[in-house]
């Protein structure tokens, strides 16, 4: 047997030992997004942690991962449940932005998990929440001003740094050095974005309708919470979306 012939017996075990890694990867992605479009997190979450073992640096696979752990947190029971559940949302995007810092999403992904978690920690983690979330989300609008969920939340920011009561306004000037300046009218403007590059995505319509409740326009509330709570769910959160749409809207009734 030549030299040559042995040294191509020796290359092919190897080189056909390595395809199934990369199959596998790719099918552990593929069934993984088939379980994220279904919105089943916890079968997702099987199919995308065993593809991180191979893609560990893998921005888009980190996102969708926090994405799951987001979506995990409308599941769990308890408190304690939904806030490790957005601490491990928190900690993929932020290996997410480490990963790729000038991809929009996983700096996104940082501001929508920071805003998850925002109800579930005390008020000085709050306040530093919120200013990373106008950080994050800030990154994401710069890097692609044509991303939807990026105007929405700085649209969030504003509306709750505007209407935030005094004694979460005295600890944020603390912490802040000095409040940001935020306002519902900016709010509006952030959503309205938000609504012109996604105009089927419920949430940016219910969300402007509540500033505009904060706001005394209650007209204006009225039509756009009536518009947002007659367009079809599609997102997770939509359902949730909706209660506190109808909430908003009982409130002016």
């Amino acid at each position: 047997m030549s030299a040559f012939v042995k040294t191509y017996l020796l290359i092919i075990p190897i080189f056909f030992s390595c395809l199934p890694l990369h199959a596998d990867l790719a099918a552990n992605i593929a069934q993984g997004d088939q379980f994220d479009k279904k919105q089943q997190p916890n079968e997702a979450l099987k199919f995308y942690e065993a593809a991180e073992k191979e893609a560990p640096n893998n921005a888009d696979l980190l996102i969708s991962i926090a994405r799951q752990h987001t979506y995990r947190m409308n599941l769990v029971a308890t408190r304690a449940e939904k806030t490790a559940a957005g601490r491990q949302a928190l900690a993929y995007s932020e290996r997410a932005v480490k990963a790729a810092p000038n991809k929009s999403d996983a700096h996104l992904s940082v501001a929508i998990s920071l805003g998850k978690l925002a109800p579930l920690i005390d008020n000085r983690e709050r306040v530093e929440a919120s200013r990373r979330i106008k950080k994050f989300a800030e990154a994401a609008v710069r890097l692609d001003p044509k991303n939807d969920f990026a105007w929405h939340i700085l649209g969030r920011w504003h509306q709750a740094l505007a209407n935030m009561g005094a004694g979460t306004r005295v600890l944020a000037k603390v912490i802040y050095g000095d409040i940001p300046p935020a306002s519902n009218e900016e709010a509006i403007k952030c959503f309205q974005k938000a609504i012109a590059l996604k105009p089927g995505r419920l949430l940016h319509t219910i969300e402007l309708g509540r500033t505009y409740a904060q706001m005394g326009r209650e007209e204006d509330a009225r039509k756009s919470l009536q518009k947002g709570l007659a367009m079809p769910n599609r997102d997770f959160d939509d359902p949730e979306t909706k209660k506190r749409g109808r909430a908003t809207l009982a409130e002016l009734s």
